[in-house]
């Protein structure tokens, strides 16, 4: 473990004291928490990134190729404010032009 000194607005070092205790942890714990979320979601936005400039249209468009046509189970369907199922007009393949 390292130490680091912080410094922090009296205002924002009191709310802190007071979220810590709502939620029955010490400020370095809070704190430590916090960060740890921060660098999560940063690893995450730079892993997504990162596999998205691996892909493309045109591995998107073959994966794509592999799911079947067929409607969505009754249950799964979307419903019209009316509660009629709506009908299918994303994704359906047209037929070849003659």
């Amino acid at each position: 473990m390292s130490t680091l000194s912080l410094r922090l607005p009296e205002s924002l070092h009191r709310q802190l004291g007071e979220v810590a205790e709502q939620e029955g942890v010490s400020i370095n714990q809070l704190i430590n928490s916090a960060v740890g979320e921060k660098m999560s979601a940063l690893w995450t936005e730079q892993y997504l990134s990162a596999r998205a400039k691996r892909g493309g249209s045109k591995r998107f468009l073959a994966a794509l190729s592999k799911v079947p046509n067929v409607d969505p189970a009754v249950e799964d369907r979307l419903q019209s404010p009316a509660n009629k199922p709506l009908k299918r007009t994303v994704g359906r393949r047209r037929p070849p032009a003659a």
